[in-house]
């Protein structure tokens, strides 16, 4: 007797984007902090990004939330 298994539906999440804007200069910060900055494409103070809201942004943002200010954009 086969088991059937049960399709696991997909959650409905709303799409959002972040707006993240390099608020504070990163001379005199470790260089892991630095390399967050980078690759999340912040080079300059006020330089900013749109990124998608998932897990892996939301995670460099909590590595250095003293130096960016986020803004959450809804999508229609």
């Amino acid at each position: 007797m086969a088991i059937k298994k049960a399709k696991a539906g997909k959650k409905e999440v709303a799409e959002r984007d972040l707006r993240i804007k390099l608020r504070r200069s990163l001379i005199g910060y470790p260089r892991a902090q630095r390399e967050v900055a980078k690759g999340l494409g912040l080079r300059k103070i006020n330089s900013e990004v749109i990124r998608r809201d998932i897990p892996e942004i939301r995670g460099m943002i909590n590595k250095i939330p003293h130096l960016v200010k986020v803004e959450v954009l809804e999508k229609k």
